[in-house]
């Protein structure tokens, strides 16, 4: 067996090399079908399931900067559906049963590991909106159960049941929690998308839109302009920004988000750990690092940067579950842009605009969303503005009706 791995590693016809299967840049072209804003995971996977599933390959994904370099390369993986409401639950649990035959689909490894998420909860009101959690996702599918510190303790030994001083009384075991490599997810998607017809456009800034009258027939960029059947806006912490430049505003605003890994170490932990109260989640990867993160910055910013009084508090909290992890050496710190609404669920679906579609409002759970995202925004653009019906509840329009999907508290760390 080694020496099958080693000639397998030193073959030449390796059989997947990313750069080689996406083509080179090349000019835009004057007017294209469908154009995609934003080169990440929704993007890529919108472009996707377009070109394979609904025949328009037509299609320029633009990014200003490269493929999967904004909140799909600053996220922590995590892939769930263990949420409140009957329509989060529904949705998500789609995007889980597509995570789970995504490597089969692009004959590429995205590094799925279904290892399930444990939330800690420390108080008896968190004990009783579990239990409502886990009895909404076993309605819709899910396999969610509450379970009680004796399960607990066997399923994670290494974990400290009475962390600063506020016991353990159950726990939320979502046996669908998983993760998945996010570069590979949005390599997979773009390379698919690409082979057949789509192109990528890296390094390519959207600075204007250009409608007439209730349409947009093309978007200007630091290349030119180009004219556009169809505009999608899949840029995450920067779609209010780009809204306004289409002429309208959404109800977001952008946090930064932050998360660090320490340097690796052996297999230890395999479920995903959360506490509701301390705000931090704790998971180890398949190559060893821990990864630490918890909530939001408390306060509205558009920038990517760590900072040294965040990582103290997650560290703290970090060391509290888990008491060991003080030995640890941190390896790196970073942060994403999070677009938050009002009532924590994304905006999908139609704007003020004819042709011009949204995906936006994701917050810290966009990376889990990116298949049923993708398949369901590909849906909408294909049949010409007729909405999906897992997507219209979370269309723009519920904050005029004020029929908000209200998720907040449906993790432990984030929001």
């Amino acid at each position: 067996m080694p020496l099958g791995l080693l000639k397998y590693g030193f073959k030449r016809d390796y059989p997947f090399e990313a750069e080689a299967d996406i083509p080179a840049p090349s000019d835009l072209k004057p007017h294209y079908d469908v154009v995609i804003i934003g080169g990440g995971g929704h993007g890529v996977a919108t472009a996707y399931y377009l070109a394979k599933y609904h025949g328009i390959t037509n299609v320029a994904v633009l990014d200003k900067g490269y493929l999967g370099g904004g909140n799909t390369a600053r996220n922590t993986a995590v892939i769930r559906s263990n949420y409140l409401t009957p329509e989060g639950v529904k949705f998500y649990s789609a995007s889980v049963k597509l995570y789970e035959n995504l490597s089969n689909e692009f004959d590429f490894n995205i590094m799925y590991s279904q290892r399930g998420q444990l939330t800690l909860a420390h108080t008896d009101a968190t004990v009783r909106a579990f239990r409502q959690r886990a009895e909404v996702n076993k309605h819709f599918g899910g396999r969610t159960e509450l379970i009680s510190p004796d399960d607990i303790a066997k399923l994670v030994p290494m974990l400290n049941l009475n962390p600063a001083n506020l016991p353990v009384l159950a726990g939320l075991w979502h046996k669908d929690g998983a993760t998945a490599r996010h570069d590979a997810v949005a390599w997979g998607y773009a390379r698919g998308a690409t082979q057949r017809g789509a192109q990528l456009h890296q390094l390519t800034e959207v600075t204007g839109i250009i409608t007439e009258g209730s349409r947009v027939t093309g978007v200007k960029t630091n290349r030119g302009s180009i004219g556009a059947g169809a505009v999608i806006q899949a840029v995450a912490g920067h779609s209010a920004l780009l809204a306004e430049k289409a002429g309208f505003r959404l109800p977001l605003v952008a946090y930064p988000l932050q998360a660090m890994v320490t340097l690796p170490v052996k297999p230890f932990l395999t479920p995903l750990v959360s506490s509701s109260a301390l705000h931090c989640y704790v998971q180890q990867t398949s190559r060893g690092e821990i990864v630490i993160g918890g909530g939001s910055d408390p306060y509205p910013l558009y920038n990517s940067r760590a900072t040294l009084p965040l990582k103290e508090s997650l560290i703290s909290s970090a060391v509290e579950m888990f008491p060991f992890l003080s030995e640890m050496r941190l390896l790196r710190q970073w942060a994403g842009i999070t677009d938050m609404t009002s009532d924590y669920s994304p905006i999908m679906g139609l704007s003020p605009l004819d042709n011009y579609y949204l995906d936006a409002g994701w917050g810290t759970w966009g990376f889990k969303a990116t298949p049923i995202c993708g398949k369901t925004m590909a849906e909408l653009v294909a049949s010409g503005g007729k909405v999906p019906e897992l997507i219209q509840p979370f269309e723009l329009d519920r904050f005029n009706r004020f029929e908000q999907v209200n998720e907040m508290g449906a993790t432990a760390a984030s929001h």
